[in-house]
């Protein structure tokens, strides 16, 4: 099983057999209430009909479209969605079927990219410590979660890391965004010093850091990445897998930040996770430099999957941006925010607990290590909340909420009643 610890699991199954709005069934029929829309995926709560109708219509008309010199309307129709879905002036969209294969186009697009352009010495990636991006050899390249990165070899070679932004002394228990931290951004000067910009294809970060345990961007850090990157002609890639769709009251961070990449990386919230799907958007200038660059009538880019654009997928994605619109999720994100951080920043004071993060509906609280058995704790957490009623997402000794947007106060009440029951009684 996938980033599971499979002895423990199969000694003492967690199994869910249904799921309906903000809640799983467990199959001894226990309501779980779920405080993490699934893996950061189901923002407009589960089995919604809308969604399960567009799939259940186009399976029906047309189950699938070779993309490869082909294709369908649904295709077309997402693209231009998405693109008036999203500020910053992106005119073009690359699909493909998950976070992880979002990155691996993004990155090769970048890199083509500078390429086609004339500088093919661009073909360095620089990442971030304690980043995720998905699990392809680029994405783990480019990552900076050691677990992740340590079974797999050398990775790719030409990748460079700037550091995180996670410091326990200087901003813990920060509401927000931490005060602390936006000098660490001119570290990638430091590296074009090192490398040279001739060399530097693209920067990828997250704008929150969430599989890692929900860093949120010092204030001015982001701003302070974008002017180098404009500086030094590096493209600057948002992963935005987990925070586009909502999950900070707005389209995306690129909305709430207010700072614009040159490419964007989306999935989870896409199709709501009802059916995998993932997309690259490229700003103005990215599409046009391969269509200038190639001969008349040959491939502009080598590169796709046999899934890209799929019909259910786009269906499922379409009717879940109308669910988002027609209910103004991202409106009620934003407006229960306030709420939200309250409530979470009230677990400050129960044992064990050394931090508490948040920004918009996502929550990190980390949690003290046990000596010489680091995740051992939040994993008792993650199991004596699910006993509980509760889902939780859980990281080392970090857990991670991040529910479906359609979530009221009484969820949370109910969320942090349990987490606080459960963090007095865990060891």
């Amino acid at each position: 099983m996938p980033f599971t610890d499979n002895r423990r699991f199969k000694a003492h199954p967690r199994m869910v057999v249904g799921a309906k709005d903000m809640y799983y069934i467990s199959d001894d029929d226990r309501e779980i209430l779920d405080g993490t829309a699934g893996l950061w995926c189901v923002n407009a709560g589960h089995c919604r009909p809308k969604i399960v109708e567009a799939v259940r219509q186009q399976v029906g008309r047309l189950d699938y479209a070779p993309p490869f010199r082909m294709g369908h309307p649904g295709a077309f129709e997402l693209s231009e969605r998405l693109i008036r879905f999203f500020p910053g002036g992106f005119d073009h969209v690359f699909f493909g079927n998950s976070g992880s294969e979002a990155v691996e186009s993004a990155l090769k697009i970048a890199i083509a990219y500078h390429r086609v352009r004339g500088e093919a010495s661009r073909t360095r990636l620089i990442g971030r410590e304690r980043g995720y991006h998905g699990v392809g050899f680029g994405g783990i390249s480019v990552g900076g979660i050691a677990p992740v990165r340590k079974a797999f070899g050398s990775l790719l070679p030409g990748v460079d890391h700037l550091p995180h932004t996670h410091n326990l002394e200087k901003n813990a228990f920060s509401r927000g965004q931490p005060q602390w931290g936006a000098h660490l951004a001119d570290e990638l000067e430091r590296l074009v010093q090192l490398h040279d910009a001739s060399t530097i294809a693209a920067v990828i970060v997250e704008p929150v850091a969430g599989s890692t345990g929900v860093l949120i961007p010092p204030v001015g850090y982001l701003e302070r990445l974008r002017a180098i990157c404009d500086r030094h002609g590096i493209l600057l890639i948002f992963d935005e897998v987990i925070t586009a769709f909502g999950r900070l009251g707005a389209s995306s961070a690129t909305e709430y930040f207010g700072v614009v990449p040159d490419m964007i990386t989306i999935a989870k919230g896409l199709t709501n996770a009802t059916i995998p799907m993932g997309a690259v958007l490229t700003r103005p200038g990215i599409y046009e430099a391969f269509m200038n660059a190639a001969p008349e009538n040959a491939i502009e880019l080598a590169h796709g999957y046999t899934y890209s654009g799929h019909p259910l997928a786009c269906a499922a994605a379409l009717a879940t941006l109308e669910v988002y619109e027609e209910e103004g999720l991202f409106t009620h994100a934003q407006e229960l925010s306030t709420y939200w951080e309250e409530s979470v920043q009230g677990l400050k004071g129960l044992p064990h607990v050394i931090d508490i993060r948040n920004l918009g509906l996502v929550a990190g609280i980390e949690l003290e290590s046990i000596p010489g058995k680091v995740g051992e704790r939040a994993t008792q957490c993650l199991i004596q909340c699910f006993e509980r009623g509760l889902m939780i997402r859980v990281t080392g000794d970090i857990i991670a909420l991040s529910p479906p947007l359609i979530i009221r106060p009484e969820h949370i009440d109910r969320m942090m009643e349990i987490l606080s029951t459960v963090l007095q009684k865990v060891d």
